[in-house]
C-alpha cells in the first residue's frame, strides 16, 4: 500500500497554528514522524489565502526536507500554486491533485509530462462531483484520454474516486467499490487512492468506519490512501489485508512490519 502521509495540512487547526508562527520545528516533528512510521509520500498542504500560498508552501516543503527525503505530495486546489510549488522538491513526487474541472488537466499533465512526477486525479468536472458510479467513470474516461494526450502512463496516476460521507450515502460504498473495480480492471498498472477518513464525517467511534472502509476498498482495487501513518491500528490492518489478499508473499512484509516496530504493541 502507498501512504500519503496526512498530517502536515494547513487545516488541522494545530498546523494552521504552526504555519501562522512559523514554527518549523512542528513541521519537522511531524514530517519526521510520518517518515519513520512508514509513509510513502508526505503530503504537505498549506491552506492559505493563495496570494501567500506558494511561499508558504515552499517554507513547509524546507522544513520537511530538512528531516526526511521521503518524496512529497504537493497539495493545492489551485493549478498556479502546483505549477510553481512543485519545483521547490528536491526529487518527484506527487501533484495533489487535478480533474477534470476547467484547463486544470491541460496544465499539469503539460507541466510533468517529461518529468517523473505522479498526480492525483480527482473523479469531477465543471458539473462538480458525479452522483453515479456511470458519471463518475465517465470523467475517469475523460483524465485518461487526457493523460494518454500528454504522454503519462497508467502507472504514475492516483485515481481518486472521492470517497463521501458513508451518513448521506444511499448505497453505503457500494459506488465506490464499483468505481475501484473498474477502474482497476481496466488499467492493471494504474494506482488508485482515497482520503479514508472522509467515510466516516459526522459518525461517532469513526476508526471503525475508517478500517472497516479501508478492508473492504482494498478488496476492491485500492493500493494507496491519504492518511495517518502514525495510527497503528491502520497501518497493521492495512498489512494484515494484504497478507490475506495474497498481495504478501508468505507474509513477509507483515512479519518485518512487526519486527521494525511499525504495526504491533509498542515496544518498549
Amino acid at each position: 500500500m502507498i501512504i500519503i502521509g496526512e498530517k502536515i495540512n494547513g487545516s488541522i487547526p494545530v498546523v494552521a497554528e504552526a504555519i501562522a508562527k512559523r514554527d518549523g520545528e512542528f513541521i519537522k516533528n511531524r514530517a519526521k514522524l510520518q517518515a519513520e512510521s512508514g509513509a510513502t509520500f508526505i503530503d504537505c498542504c498549506a491552506s492559505v489565502e493563495e496570494s501567500i500560498e506558494v511561499e508558504t508552501l515552499k517554507w513547509m516543503i524546507e522544513c520537511i526536507q530538512e528531516v526526511t527525503d521521503k518524496p512529497i505530495s504537493v497539495d493545492s486546489p489551485s493549478a498556479d500554486v502546483l505549477i510553481q510549488a512543485y519545483k521547490f522538491c528536491n526529487k518527484p513526487g506527487i501533484i495533489n491533485s487535478v480533474s477534470m474541472e476547467g484547463d486544470k488537466a491541460d496544465r499539469i499533465f503539460k507541466e510533468i509530462a517529461d518529468t517523473d512526477w505522479e498526480v492525483i486525479c480527482l473523479l469531477s468536472d465543471d458539473k462538480g462531483i458525479p452522483k453515479t458510479a456511470e458519471d463518475r467513470l465517465r470523467v475517469f474516461d475523460d483524465l485518461m484520454a487526457k493523460a494518454k494526450e500528454y504522454g503519462i502512463k497508467p502507472s504514475r496516476l492516483h485515481i481518486d474516486p472521492l470517497v463521501e460521507m458513508l451518513c448521506t450515502s444511499e448505497d453505503g460504498i457500494a459506488m465506490n467499490v464499483e468505481v475501484i473495480s473498474s477502474v482497476r480492471k481496466q488499467y492493471p498498472s494504474i494506482h488508485i487512492t482515497a482520503a479514508v477518513s472522509n467515510i466516516s464525517f459526522n459518525l461517532p467511534v469513526r476508526k471503525l468506519i475508517n478500517l472497516g472502509f479501508t478492508v473492504l476498498a482494498m478488496n476492491a482495487g485500492l493500493d494507496s490512501a491519504i492518511l495517518d501513518p502514525t495510527n497503528r491500528d491502520m497501518l497493521g490492518l492495512i498489512y494484515a489485508t494484504e497478507a490475506l489478499l495474497g498481495q504478501d508473499d508468505y507474509c513477509m512484509e507483515y512479519i518485518g512490519a512487526y519486527r521494525e516496530g511499525i504495526i504491533g504493541p509498542v515496544k518498549k
